[in-house]
């Protein structure tokens, strides 16, 4: 998977972007800072627009509303100048939807993809189209002024290839117009731009999700979703899937019917302690699917997993806010889930548009049902300077504060800001990615309890971590800024930007999940965990992972000075390799494993003060779950 952060959303911005210029530079930044970035972002807040500037309208005038994901087309679409049309010299710009998939529009050979043919009517205009970046295609106008009313047509696709759609299924797919109309290189969108449903391809794969602690007697959710090649739902499939249990007792029906979209859901209720596995396949050949694990116990704390980290195509990711969490619950099969679209990133910065930010405020309220399926507001503090954090709120409402606005511009200002607000914010892909955590900045200890050790970039725990995230500074890794004396608990997310919350891994290889030990499942018993650190990281799959130092949880703080038994438990969703023990900045023991599960105990300690200890267990595809850390004092 391609940066998502990288080339195709800076695209995105450029779309709108004045100028650029040299950032003062703060005291302290990231390693990788991009301070142009930052420079640029904020420029373009204060430089003005001309009042042509997103002039007109734009519709589709011909061509699918309806193309498979990775599927071709033809789309005829139409500009039409507004009031003050568009100054000789000026420009209308075709952006095509700039996440993963769509095709850029291009005028130099008519048999390659998006092939675009640009016509006026308009005697005396003259159009000088021109691909000027990845899906940006530039209609520049010459010999006259386009009038008010005047017209543009473009055919995107005209070729005999056509144009490919994104390999993403989503609603609202759009084709962007923005118009510079008096020439001077500053341009404005065209509101209510033209879009198209981007659907799910032929079926491909099957995913069996369980959760993944029970108590005997418990009625537990069986999720049950056939999606396309790129793990887009909504396929069109019929039939029924053949279900077995292949560790363990439970009793559940032979054949499960599946329903409208290719997927189904069972409530089944687990008698026998111990691990229940199952296994499913059809109805067409080649679909199968084994269940993650789910341990059957009379005691312990409950175990959630979610989803903490991901975008739409309100910033740079792909969907809307509903199709993003009803995929998180529908299909993937998650207990929580946070939208965090970026607060200034993208077509257009969520933190100038309060009508996008009250979306998600209401979608986010709409699929909150405590008990069943938990719903946190959520967005991305997007600083190219000190690196990126997701805010979380535990609430209805919350605020959106930018990371371009000079009162929020770094960590300290974000942090007391937040003060009093049932908030708490997670530094991601901190070793290195689209930008590392500056990690000069020690975390706040009440609203940064925990940071993301892995999501669709790669993991930021070390060097020797599975899956190493790209870019990585040495010194910059999680498990350094443990080393600083930090105490961080580990969570995972997906920072996903297909739509496909908590199913990240399918597409990219790599993901990221959080697992929480709550005691009820609401905002606020996830929040308490959080802060008390009763929570582990995976790369994606739903591994079970149960550690405990003289019977204390994982995130615990310690005595220093004394020995103890550490205990593990692990529940692979594949083969396990092997069983690390991490302290002081490296591996002290590696268990090996060679099973689907594994237990073992350790004689501990004595640890100095300042010290810390986590388990990381690694599976032979690549799977991996890391402990939040133990810490002494």
């Amino acid at each position: 998977m391609k940066s998502p952060k990288g080339a195709l959303a800076l695209a995105a911005f450029v779309a709108c972007r004045g100028g650029s210029g040299d950032a003062p530079e703060p005291d302290s930044v990231s390693p990788s800072a991009r301070l142009q970035t930052a420079q640029m972002l904020r420029e373009d807040l204060e430089r003005p627009r001309h009042p042509s500037d997103g002039g007109g309208r734009a519709w589709l005038d011909d061509g699918p509303a309806e193309v498979a994901a990775g599927g071709s087309g033809r789309w005829s679409l139409v500009y039409e100048a507004g009031p003050l049309g568009v100054a000789e010299g000026g420009a209308v710009f075709l952006q095509i939807s700039p996440f993963w998939g769509w095709s850029t529009p291009q005028v130099v050979s008519e048999s390659a993809l998006g092939y675009t043919v640009v016509h006026t009517d308009a005697e005396g205009v003259e159009l000088e189209p021109e691909t000027v970046d990845q899906q940006l295609l530039a209609v520049r106008i010459a010999g006259r002024a386009l009038a008010e009313g005047e017209r543009i047509a473009l055919t995107f696709g005209a070729g005999p290839a056509g144009a490919r759609a994104d390999r993403y299924a989503e609603r609202e797919s759009r084709f962007w117009f923005a118009v510079d109309g008096d020439g001077d290189g500053i341009r404005g969108l065209v509101e209510d731009p033209p879009g198209v449903t981007v659907v799910a391809g032929p079926p491909s794969r099957l995913v069996l999700t369980l959760p993944s602690v029970a108590r005997p007697g418990d009625r537990v959710r069986l999720v049950a979703a056939v999606l396309d090649a790129s793990a887009n739902a909504g396929v069109e499939v019929a039939g029924a899937l053949r279900v077995g249990v292949v560790e363990g007792t439970a009793e559940i029906p032979a054949r499960l019917e599946l329903g409208e979209g290719g997927r189904v859901e069972l409530e089944l209720t687990v008698d026998e302690p111990g691990l229940l596995r199952l296994e499913a396949e059809g109805p067409l050949p080649g679909l199968r699917a084994a269940s993650n694990p789910l341990l059957v116990r009379a005691e312990g704390t409950p175990l959630y997993w979610a989803d903490l980290h991901g975008h739409s195509g309100l910033s740079d990711g792909t969907g809307t806010p509903e199709g993003f969490l009803r995929y998180a619950r529908d299909v993937a099969g998650l207990d929580a889930v946070a939208l965090t679209d970026h607060d200034h990133w993208g077509m257009r910065p969520l933190s100038q548009h309060p009508e996008m930010w009250a979306e998600i405020e209401d979608r986010t309220r709409e699929f909150h049902e405590p008990g069943r399926f938990v719903t946190l507001l959520g967005y991305e503090w997007t600083s190219w300077v000190h690196g990126h954090r997701h805010v979380l709120y535990f609430a209805d409402e919350g605020r959106v504060l930018s990371s371009v606005d000079p009162a929020y511009e770094s960590p300290r200002q974000l942090w007391s800001a937040l003060e009093g607000e049932p908030a708490l914010t997670v530094a991601h892909h901190s070793a290195g990615g689209p930008i590392a955590t500056n990690w000069d900045i020690p975390p706040d200890p009440e609203l940064e309890p925990v940071t993301e050790v892995t999501s669709v970039h790669g993991s930021s725990e070390a060097p020797d971590s599975p899956g190493p995230i790209y870019g990585a500074v040495p010194g910059n890794y999680v498990r350094d800024a443990l080393d600083r004396g930090y105490r961080l608990g580990f969570v995972g997310s997906g920072d996903s930007h297909d739509g496909h919350p908590g199913l990240a891994h399918l597409e990219s290889g790599v993901g990221g999940l959080a697992a929480i030990l709550a005691e009820e499942l609401s905002r606020e018993g996830l929040r308490a965990a959080l802060r008390a650190r009763r929570v582990y990281a995976t790369n994606g799959p739903r591994i079970l992972l149960e550690v405990t130092l003289e019977g204390r949880p994982m995130g615990s703080l310690l005595e220093a000075g004394r020995r103890g038994k550490l205990r593990v438990r692990v529940a692979g969703t594949g083969t396990l390799q092997r069983v690390d023990l991490v302290s002081g900045g490296r591996v002290v023991e590696s268990a090996a494993a060679e099973a689907l599960d594994w237990s073992g105990e350790w004689s501990v300690g004595p640890f100095d003060s300042g010290a810390y200890l986590y388990v990381r267990a690694v599976q032979a595809d690549g799977g991996a779950a890391w402990s939040s850390p133990f810490f002494f004092e």
